[in-house]
């Protein structure tokens, strides 16, 4: 039997993964909280929860965009 064979047959370990998972929910659920908070009507709010889907990507841009500074 080849090396590639046995390896796909091995039970994956992935509990390192769960615990971003669930760092990710965390902040969803807060930011999604926030933004719905601050919103001033219905479709603000749909917005609020669309920026909460992809708030890791707007902090990582604007934390970039300072340290280009």
């Amino acid at each position: 039997m080849s090396e590639e064979s046995k390896d796909c047959c091995k039970p994956k370990n992935h509990h390192a993964t769960a615990s971003g998972g669930a760092v990710y929910g965390f902040g969803l659920i807060g930011a999604a909280i926030y933004f719905i908070a601050q919103a001033t009507s219905f479709w603000m709010g749909v917005l609020g929860f669309l920026k909460a889907l992809v708030w890791p990507a707007i902090l990582v841009f604007e934390v970039l965009r300072k340290l280009e500074a």
